[in-house]
């Protein structure tokens, strides 16, 4: 059985949080010239397969074992967990857009997100407080300059940062909520960046 939000926040969350930093690795075969995007993309479709599968064996066979039941949050124990959804998000960042705006967005998640849930107190269906939103706002850009400026020029490429980042900051800082159950941010962090980066390209690009 999962545990309650603080007790779980307390015993858990460093290791969901190097669990999400892994993903950083994702798009570094390409970034080193040992994948192509077009491999990258059969790879991370490869791995969202698997995820499937997982879940499939936790969700209807009832396979239990002690990493679920350490890392899965409560409300995650009758849904899709919340891995999952961040390796769909991952996935489609990989499948619908080019590297220069996919990477910034997949690293939004990987990294901008276990550094705001550093700064949080909050629970899983809770706004985060201020700093959390800065932090993952100045993060995420960051994340982002060093792809759009070199791709877009210096005036666009800062605007087209800026907009992936504030999205990607409010998609973590306040989470959805549907019929009670909160929508998990690995899911909507990256479609929420690439969403207002495609936007700011569109007009300035």
């Amino acid at each position: 059985m999962s545990l309650p939000a603080a007790a779980w926040r307390e015993r858990v969350e460093f290791e969901r949080r190097l669990v999400h930093a892994g993903g950083t690795l994702y798009p570094v075969p390409y970034l080193l010239g040992w994948l192509s995007w077009s491999e990258t993309r059969v790879f991370l479709g490869v791995a969202l397969a698997v995820v499937f599968a997982l879940e499939f064996l936790r969700l209807v066979v009832g396979l239990d074992h002690a990493v679920y039941r350490t890392l899965t949050r409560e409300y995650e124990e009758d849904a899709l967990a919340g891995y999952a959804l961040y390796q769909v998000s991952m996935t489609g960042a990989v499948l619908f857009l080019s590297p220069t705006l996919a990477i910034p967005a997949m690293w939004m998640l990987s990294v901008g997100d276990p550094v705001s849930g550093a700064l949080a107190d909050n629970d899983a269906t809770e706004a985060k407080r201020p700093a959390a939103w800065i932090a993952m706002g100045l993060v995420c850009f960051g994340l982002a300059v060093p792809f759009t400026v070199p791709a877009f020029g210096s005036n666009a490429g800062v605007t087209i940062a800026m907009a992936g980042a504030v999205p990607a900051a409010i998609a973590d800082g306040i989470p959805p909520v549907i019929r009670g159950t909160p929508v998990d941010d690995n899911l909507t962090i990256p479609p929420a960046a690439a969403g207002g980066m495609l936007l700011a390209v569109a007009v300035l690009a």
